[in-house]
């Protein structure tokens, strides 16, 4: 039977395992927490560029924090291209990558109950995904720091 020691596991380009300390422990919420933050990167971009646009998929009498729908479709696109460059940066296996990370996800959240008179249901979903890379990410940590 083959283990996982029988498979090297930078050549299939894939060096997640080797970048969170080799040893394989939590690096499946780490890639969970990559993707979702990959997905959430584009789902913010898009909802950005429909805010923007004036699309009516919004609700149209709905009141904001501060100013109007517009507004609020450029922090959204923002906040998307952060979380992009997160997920990006988060498989590099770097300690600085996984904050970065947990921040961008941290103030999607924010930014997500902001924007739920707009989208409601959908801003609760946003919101419930970026605490799951939140947790992602810092279940991480934590496993490092009991092994060491």
């Amino acid at each position: 039977m083959r283990t996982t020691q029988d498979y090297d596991v930078g050549s299939t380009g894939y060096a997640a395992g080797a970048a969170y300390g080799g040893d394989g422990s939590g690096v499946g919420w780490v890639v969970f927490a990559a993707s979702m933050l990959g997905l959430s990167a584009l789902w913010n971009f898009f909802d950005g560029i429909a805010a923007i646009s004036g699309a009516h998929v919004f609700v149209g009498n709905a009141h904001y924090v501060f100013s109007d729908l517009n507004t609020w479709g450029w922090i959204v696109l923002c906040l998307g291209i952060l979380q992009g460059a997160a997920a990006l940066v988060v498989v590099t296996g770097s300690e600085w990558a996984r904050w970065f990370g947990i921040a961008s996800a941290g103030l999607n959240a924010i930014g997500q109950l902001m924007f739920a008179p707009a989208y409601p249901w959908w801003s609760l979903a946003m919101f419930a995904i970026d605490i799951l890379i939140i947790y992602g990410l810092a279940v991480y940590g934590g496993a490092r720091l009991r092994a060491g």
